[in-house]
C-alpha cells in the first residue's frame, strides 16, 4: 500500500508540469475573466505602433533580497525571449542598482529601462508610501510617458491596486497576492491594467507536506505584526491547515513595521530563540530581517534545539541549514512567466486578460546534517524524492 507521504508526493510531483502549462497559457486568455476573449497573443518582440521603443519603470516596496534576484530573471527571461541582450548582472546589486544598472547597459530596439522611473518607499517605510503612490500618479498621469510598471513586492502591488493601474502593472514578488487585496482572486485581477502572479494552495501545500513528514503537534511561527507581515508569514494559510489536521500555532511577532531592520532582526532572533523551546517544528516564514547572511543563524537556534524547520522561501535555505522546503531551485521558471507576460502585454493583451495562475515545480531539498543533528530520521519516501539533498553547514 503506498503511504500517505508517498501519495501527497505524487500529487505534487504531478503538479509539476502546471508551471510550465502556466506559462503556455498565460499566452491565451482566461475563461474566467471577464475581459476574456479568444484571441492568443505572441511574445514576439516588437515597437510600439509609432516605431518608439516601450518605456518600463520600476516601483519596489523596500530593499530585499528577493526583489534583484527576481528583477534579473525576468530581465533574462527578456532577453531569452529576444527582447533585449545584455552583460551579466552583477550579483550583489540592490533593486534601485540593478534598475540603473539595466538603465545604462540593456540594449534593445523595443524596450527602454527608464532610469528615473523608479519609485521606493525608502525601506519599507509607512510613512513615505503616500509621498510615493502620489508621485507615481502624477508620472503615469501627467507626463504618460511610462507604458508598463514593474511592480516588485506587496506595498508595490497594493499601492498600484489603488491607482487603479493607470497602465498597464506586472505584479512580481509577492507572498499571497489575492490575501493582500492587490487582485481580485486567482483568476481575475479585477482592473484590466493589473496582472499578479498567483500561486493557489502554495502554502498550505507547504504546511501540509511538513505536517506529513514530521507529524507535529505544534507548530511554531514568527512573523511582524501588521497586515503585511500576516500575509508575509501566510498565517491564514497555516492556520487553515492547522485547523484541517488538528495541529496547534504558536507565534512570535517581531514587532510592527516601523522597526529599523536591524531591531527587527534582533526581535527575530529573540522569537526563534524562545519559540523553539515551545514547539515540535517551525516554519520559517518571509520576513525583511531573514536574509541569507542572517538565515544560517536561524538554522542553528533551531539545530542546537533539535527543532525540524521547513523554509517557506525554497531549497537555498535548505542550504544554510534549515531542514527541508519544497520550492523553485532558481527563479528562471518565475522570471520567464513575468516576462512573457510583459511582451504578450507589448502584442496587444490586457494584462487582465492573460493567466495569473502558476503552480512551483515540484521540488523537494532536504539538509542531511541538519537531519543528523537533530536525531531526524526521513522517511524513504522523502528521500527517494529528495531533488536537492544537502550534507553540510
Amino acid at each position: 500500500m503506498i503511504s500517505k507521504t508517498c501519495s501527497l508526493l505524487l500529487s505534487l510531483m504531478l503538479l509539476a508540469p502546471v508551471a510550465a502549462q502556466a506559462q503556455t497559457h498565460a499566452a491565451q486568455t482566461d475563461a474566467a475573466s471577464p475581459a476574456a476573449t479568444a484571441h492568443v497573443f505572441p511574445t514576439t518582440p516588437q515597437t510600439k505602433p509609432d516605431g518608439s521603443k516601450w518605456r518600463l519603470g520600476y516601483f519596489e516596496s523596500g530593499d530585499y533580497v528577493e526583489y534583484p534576484r527576481t528583477l534579473r530573471a525576468i530581465v533574462q527571461g527578456l532577453q531569452q525571449l529576444g527582447w533585449l541582450t545584455i552583460p551579466d548582472i552583477p550579483q550583489d546589486l540592490t533593486g534601485k542598482q540593478t534598475w540603473q544598472y539595466l538603465a545604462a547597459n540593456a540594449k534593445s530596439e523595443t524596450l527602454q529601462f527608464v532610469a528615473d522611473a523608479q519609485w521606493q518607499p525608502g525601506n519599507f517605510d509607512a510613512a513615505q508610501r503616500p509621498a510615493v503612490r502620489q508621485a507615481i500618479s502624477d508620472r503615469l498621469t501627467k507626463r504618460k510617458d511610462i507604458d508598463l510598471i514593474i511592480a516588485m513586492g506587496t506595498w508595490a502591488g497594493q499601492d498600484m491596486a489603488a491607482l487603479g493601474a493607470p497602465v498597464p502593472t506586472v505584479v512580481a514578488s509577492t507572498s499571497d497576492a489575492v490575501g493582500s487585496h492587490i487582485v481580485t482572486s486567482a483568476q481575475d485581477s479585477g482592473l484590466d491594467n493589473l496582472h499578479a502572479r498567483v500561486q493557489p494552495e502554495r502554502y498550505q501545500r507547504q504546511v501540509r507536506l511538513f505536517h506529513d513528514i514530521v507529524q507535529f503537534k505544534t507548530l511554531g511561527l514568527v512573523y511582524e505584526d501588521s497586515p503585511e507581515g500576516r500575509t508575509y508569514a501566510a498565517v491564514p494559510a497555516v492556520e487553515q491547515v492547522a485547523k484541517e489536521d488538528h495541529f496547534q500555532i504558536k507565534s512570535c511577532s517581531t514587532g510592527t513595521n516601523a522597526l529599523d531592520v536591524s531591531q527587527a532582526t534582533l526581535n527575530a532572533m529573540g522569537c526563534y530563540r524562545t519559540l523553539s523551546a515551545q514547539v515540535d517544528a517551525m516554519y520559517v516564514t518571509v520576513h525583511r530581517s531573514i536574509t541569507p547572511t542572517t538565515i544560517g543563524a536561524v538554522a542553528e537556534i533551531l539545530r542546537q534545539a533539535k527543532v525540524p524547520s521547513f523554509a517557506m522561501l525554497g531549497s537555498a535555505q535548505v542550504e544554510q541549514g534549515l531542514l527541508m522546503s519544497l520550492a523553485q531551485a532558481d527563479y528562471s521558471y518565475v522570471g520567464l512567466f513575468h516576462a512573457e507576460v510583459i511582451a504578450r502585454i507589448f502584442n496587444g493583451a490586457k494584462p487582465r486578460q492573460l493567466s495569473q495562475i502558476w503552480i512551483d515545480p515540484a521540488k523537494i531539498a532536504l539538509n542531511l546534517e541538519t537531519a543528523r543533528i537533530i536525531g531526524f530520521d526521513p522517511p524513504v519516501d522523502i528521500l527517494l524524492a529528495a531533488d536537492e539533498v544537502y550534507t553540510g553547514r
